[in-house]
C-alpha cells in the first residue's frame, strides 16, 4: 500500500474529505524537520522571491496592457525558473530522502520511488 493509499484509508476511517487542506496539511511520515532541501533552504527562498517577482511581472504587464507576445514571453521565462526549481527540488529529494529510503529498503524504499514516480510524472504533464 502506498503512502497515499494509506493516507486516503485513514481519512476515509475519520469520514473527512480526502482533498480537504491537503496542501496545508503534511502528508502521513511527511512531517516537518530535515528534508533533501533544508541545507539549501535560504538560497531556494530567494530563488522563489525571484519567480515570485516574476510572477508579479506579469500580473503589471497584464494591468498595462503590454503587447501580448510579451506577455507570453514572459509567462514562459517564469514557467522555465518553476520548472528549473522543481527539478532542483526533485534532485535534492532523490539524493536525501530516497536515498535514506534505499539503506532501509522494504516497503520504505518502495513507497519513496513511488512518490518521486508520482511527482516525475506530475512535472512531465505540466
Amino acid at each position: 500500500m502506498t503512502t497515499t493509499q494509506a493516507r486516503t484509508e485513514a481519512e476515509h476511517a475519520q469520514g473527512s474529505d480526502p482533498h480537504a487542506g491537503h496542501a496545508a496539511v503534511p502528508a502521513a511520515g511527511h512531517g516537518h524537520g530535515p528534508h533533501g532541501y533544508s541545507a539549501q533552504k535560504d538560497a531556494h527562498l530567494k530563488r522563489l522571491r525571484r519567480i515570485e517577482g516574476q510572477i508579479r511581472g506579469l500580473q503589471r504587464m497584464v494591468d498595462e496592457d503590454v503587447y501580448c507576445i510579451d506577455v507570453l514571453t514572459q509567462v514562459s521565462a517564469s514557467t522555465k525558473a518553476l520548472q528549473s526549481f522543481a527539478l532542483s527540488l526533485l534532485e535534492e529529494h532523490l539524493r536525501h530522502c530516497v536515498a535514506a529510503a534505499a539503506e532501509e529498503g522494504g516497503a520504505e524504499l518502495d513507497a519513496k520511488v513511488a512518490e518521486a514516480t508520482a511527482a516525475i510524472s506530475r512535472l512531465l504533464r505540466s
